[in-house]
């Protein structure tokens, strides 16, 4: 039982006072976010974006949500992934899981970049991301990063990862974040573009060695927040390889450049 000391109350109520600043912040970092999912379309803000033009490569840019994607598309998102992706994940311990990766390409909550021929209207590649909450913290979140082979090394998959983070910035989201796996030698593509290990990214040791890395840009123009690790949302889970809850993991990004 015993008295509280004068230290001892002020030092719970100083607490009591971080814990409601904090949850205050959080809320201001949800309402950040929604706002940015409340947008018909954050390419429109970015007409000059919407061309791609550069190494024998005229494409069109387009946004579409899942929800929005053709049966066409639905199918050449996944069949692209698949294309450049399985051999990388069944080379380390996620392994491939068409379902888990059908599921989370599909989900009502993904949001895409397309990029399209100019000159004949075909398919040469797209980014799947989200505007989301990771540890406490507003981002917008690249999952995948796809180009079909022919179109790689041309400048385009650094296009799309400018205009994620031209829209990124503009919302307000403190930082792009991707995964990427340790045994995807075009991973060092993201490095090359001004991406760094994140805070969040898991260290390996004695008892675990993980298969991925966890990569970031920082927003400049906002003053940095420091991760809330006690407050994790329940779709963002990075154990064992299961990022935001999939055991596919996002991004792992393929072939670009």
């Amino acid at each position: 039982m015993g008295r509280k000391t004068a230290a001892s109350a002020a030092k719970g109520k100083e607490k009591r006072l971080q814990r409601k600043e904090e949850q205050q912040r959080i809320r201001d970092a949800m309402n950040v976010v929604a706002e940015a999912n409340a947008i018909e379309n954050p390419l429109v803000a970015f007409p000059v974006f919407q061309k791609f033009n550069k190494n024998g490569v005229s494409a069109d840019l387009i946004y579409k949500k899942s929800a929005d994607l053709t049966d066409t598309e639905h199918s050449w998102v996944l069949n692209l992934t698949r294309k450049n992706m399985q051999l990388r994940y069944e080379q380390c311990s996620w392994g491939w899981n068409e379902a888990k990766k059908t599921e989370e390409l599909y989900d009502e909550a993904a949001k895409y970049l397309i990029a399209k021929s100019s000159i004949d209207g075909s398919y040469l590649g797209f980014t799947h991301f989200r505007f989301d909450l990771e540890e406490g913290i507003e981002v917008l979140y690249c999952y995948e990063l796809q180009l079909e082979n022919h179109i790689q090394r041309k400048g385009l998959g650094k296009f799309l990862m400018q205009v994620l983070e031209l829209m990124a910035f503009k919302n307000n989201m403190r930082k792009v974040v991707l995964t990427v796996l340790k045994n995807n030698p075009h991973s060092k593509f993201f490095k090359a573009i001004g991406y760094e290990l994140d805070e969040c990214s898991p260290v390996d040791d004695e008892e675990e060695s993980y298969p991925y890395e966890i990569l970031s840009k920082i927003n400049k123009r906002l003053a940095p927040t420091l991760p809330n690790y006690s407050i994790v949302s329940k779709n963002h889970n990075h154990g064992h390889g299961h990022a935001h809850s999939h055991p596919n993991g996002h991004c792992c990004p393929g072939h670009h450049h």
